[in-house]
């Protein structure tokens, strides 16, 4: 039996699994293991998966994700987004869709903090979608609105998915983060113009608020939410002029949140510190058990050649470059509905990652568009995790088939803020070229 014959055997395996609903994270190990076993017996297979253990576990660049995570928490447990969605109501409430364009704004910056699309979408929906429904906005709309707006928190800086795929394709992570930066902005403006267009079509969707504020009101809103505005500039700012390593951002951004937190409710006991260290601990483990994992099924793919087939055969198709990439983002959007980000990423970047780079793609750029495939399928059905998320929070306000419905729009505008990374790769790339 050939090496790529196992691949092709192993890789089966694998999808098998899952689709019988064994967790990722075991059947990636027992793929990989096994397979090595296979491919080089076991005093190499055992060399092999010691090391990959090792150098996993024993990296400093790891750090940065129980350090980024930690700050995500702290920023969740400190009530950061109550001032964040009272400050972009008062100043943007008065919109067509206003409501839910401040959701918008307020999940993108609360994101940037949180580093978590489901955090984001849990926090949004206890803020927000009462705050919609009360005020006579119709469910789809204000659902599907905070789902999407979730999927913010992994495109713009810090982010711990991003730091996932640099580990996994050996990028520099401080780049990956930058260039987050300019295309989590515009999409998240291209998904408010979405929501004030669908309500510009359609005024019965979302009833204008007629309540005014003064301007000493939206100062004083500002004056709240400005602090965790100043350290995610202050986090961006420093990986920019390379004031910090990424590990080192991870520790400003989770000192200063740890602060607000302590301003805000004057106890580590009020902020559930126990309880956040442990959910820590308990989140960096499951992603490290993840990425052992995947690195041991990267490595059973590599050695038996399987990866290379591939790339070969997908780079020597006679068909344009954009036809390719087309092909890659359906198979991230496929298998995005399906399982959760990291997992994703994991499976399929030992071989779309070489294709691409084949192709003469930069891998930063790949970075970034790869983050946006994966959140756009995390709201698509017939997972969507996003919309479970949201339906779960809403305490029964909303039924799933509502956040699926409202979602046409939302997606659509992912599909162009694809196309647009595609055509414009500066829009990613700028930022890190003049780090």
């Amino acid at each position: 039996m050939s090496n790529v014959v196992i691949g092709l055997i192993g890789t089966a395996c694998l999808f098998g699994g899952i689709l019988m609903g064994i967790n990722v994270m075991v059947v990636l190990g027992l793929v990989g293991g096994i397979g090595l076993l296979a491919l080089v017996g076991p005093t190499a297979a055992t060399s092999l998966m010691s090391n990959v253990f090792f150098e996993t576990t024993h990296s400093f660049h790891f750090s940065v994700i129980p350090l980024f995570l930690l700050m995500g928490f702290f920023a969740m447990r400190a009530g950061l987004g109550e001032d964040l969605f009272e400050a972009t109501t008062k100043w943007l409430g008065g919109m067509k869709g206003g409501l839910a364009i401040s959701t918008t704004m307020g999940a993108a910056a609360f994101g940037a903090a949180s580093g978590s699309s489901v955090g984001t979408a849990t926090v949004f929906t206890k803020l927000a979608l009462p705050e919609m429904l009360d005020r006579g906005y119709d469910k789809s709309l204000a659902s599907a609105s905070i789902a999407i707006a979730g999927t913010l928190a992994v495109m713009i800086p810090p982010s711990a998915l991003v730091v996932v795929y640099g580990i996994l394709t050996d990028s520099s992570i401080g780049a990956l983060l930058i260039a987050g930066f300019i295309p989590g902005i515009v999409f998240a403006a291209m998904l408010c113009v979405a929501i004030w267009i669908t309500v510009a079509r359609r005024p019965d969707l979302a009833p204008t608020d007629t309540t005014t504020y003064t301007l000493r009101e939206k100062i004083v809103a500002l004056r709240l939410a400005g602090p965790l505005v100043l350290v995610i500039v202050a986090i961006v700012a420093g990986l920019y002029k390379g004031v910090f390593t990424p590990t080192e951002a991870g520790g400003v951004g989770a000192t200063l949140t740890l602060f607000l937190a302590l301003v805000r409710h004057r106890s580590f006991k009020a902020i559930q510190m126990n309880e956040t260290l442990l959910e820590t601990v308990r989140t960096t483990a499951m992603i490290f058990g993840i990425l052992i994992s995947a690195l041991l099924f990267s490595k059973f793919l590599a050695l038996s050649g399987l990866a290379n087939v591939v790339g070969d055969f997908l780079t020597g198709m006679d068909a344009p470059v954009w036809m390719i990439v087309v092909l890659v983002a359906v198979i991230y959007l496929s298998l995005g509905m399906m399982m959760d980000a990291p997992a994703l990423l994991a499976i399929t970047l030992p071989i779309t990652h070489p294709v691409m780079m084949d192709l003469g793609f930069d891998p930063i750029w790949f970075g970034v568009f790869v983050v946006l495939l994966v959140e756009i399928g995390a709201v698509t059905p017939p997972v969507g995790i996003n919309c479970f998320v949201v339906q779960a929070a809403s305490g029964g306000r909303v039924k799933l088939e509502d956040v699926f419905k409202g979602l046409i729009p939302f997606v659509l505008t992912g599909f162009l803020m694809l196309v647009l990374l595609y055509v414009f790769p500066q829009i990613a790339l700028y930022l890190p070229s003049r780090m």
